[in-house]
């Protein structure tokens, strides 16, 4: 067992799979970076985390993240000094697989499918090889948290739309879709783009402030999260509630691509992130931005939505539970730990 502190070990630490390059380990703020031999070679690999992490009422929390294993002995070690390091640092629950906030990398798939064969991959979902999960089990962590994903058809306009739209316009509460001029075909606007994600920034980080081991992360971090899908927007499928000139309500949806790449055409939408003011939870605002972006990927021709990557337990959740069943589960584990240094 190796901690990362030379050029040559870092490189070894991205080779495996899902590889990484050696400037993402200076990323997220990670305490220590771990890798397992196995007849010198790189087997195994986590980052940890522990001054930088969730906090949690009672619990100190360590995080261990960009997990890889190839071989299961080498897994198995590899957990066993993770979790030694975490107690020595004074954690008293390891918390995993998560790269220390849940807006980065966390939680393995648990469940590829809830009934007949699996659906394929849809984008931007995380994957695994199904052992790492049993790597896990095997070092003594058990399921902490659920999530699913779940499919809705798409058969015809939603019949709440109307009726919602009507409710929270009499409290003041009109939609509209992005700034055109972020997909001007001959000049899009960037900076229009920023200045959109400068005002969705504080809506998040207040909606999921009560979420499960919520972080607040950087702007400059939650800028970088969204650049890379900026291309893929289709601007019918972004919806943005607002009240007297205040963003209370966002809804952030894009095409299934990985379909295009598997040579299939595109009928599939994915709803990625659901954010609402919390003052304004339970009054249907969540339902109004789902039925509006479920009526608008209608009418551009698609047949079905992804509800993606849920917790169980979030208003998220129930509001997709009218619409939509459950086609694969996700599981971020924990393990308590007797921490060496408690008084840190």
């Amino acid at each position: 067992m190796v901690s990362v502190t030379t050029s040559a070990q870092a490189q070894e630490f991205c080779s495996l799979a899902p590889t990484l390059v050696p400037e993402q380990l200076a990323q997220g703020q990670a305490n220590q970076h771990l890798v397992a031999y196995r007849s010198g070679r790189a087997v195994a690999r986590c980052s940890l985390w522990w001054s930088s992490v969730p906090h949690l009422q009672g619990e100190r929390i360590g995080c261990i993240g960009r997990y890889a294993a190839t071989d299961r002995t080498g897994a198995a070690e590899l957990l066993d000094a993770a979790t030694a390091a975490l107690a020595a640092a004074g954690c008293t629950l390891a918390v995993g697989p998560l790269d220390g906030s849940t807006f980065r990398s966390y939680r393995f798939i648990t469940q590829r499918s809830f009934q007949g064969e699996p659906r394929p991959p849809f984008l931007l979902e995380p994957d695994n090889p199904d052992a790492w999960p049993a790597d896990f089990i095997a070092a003594g962590f058990t399921p902490w948290s659920e999530y699913v994903s779940a499919l809705a058809p798409l058969s015809g306009p939603d019949p709440q739309l109307e009726r919602l739209t009507t409710a929270l316009a009499e409290q003041g509460i009109q939609l509209r879709g992005l700034d055109p001029a972020i997909f001007n075909a001959t000049s899009p606007d960037s900076g229009a783009f920023d200045k959109e994600l400068a005002r969705i920034y504080p809506l998040v980080m207040t909606a999921f402030a009560t979420n499960p081991l919520f972080t607040p992360t950087p702007y400059v971090e939650f800028i970088a999260q969204y650049a890379p899908v900026r291309s893929f927007l289709s601007p019918e499928l972004v919806v943005l509630a607002e009240r007297a000139g205040e963003l209370v309500g966002f809804l952030f949806a894009l095409p299934d691509f990985s379909q295009a790449q598997r040579g299939e055409a595109i009928d599939t939408v994915i709803l990625k992130t659901l954010a609402v003011l919390p003052s304004l939870a339970g009054k249907g605002l969540g339902s109004l931005l789902t039925a509006a972006v479920h009526t608008q990927a209608y009418h551009l021709g698609y047949r079905w939505a992804i509800h993606a990557l849920m917790h169980v337990k979030n208003r998220s959740r129930r509001i997709s539970a009218h619409t939509a069943r459950p086609f694969r589960g996700y599981t971020l584990f924990a393990r308590p730990l007797t921490p060496v240094l408690a008084s840190l």
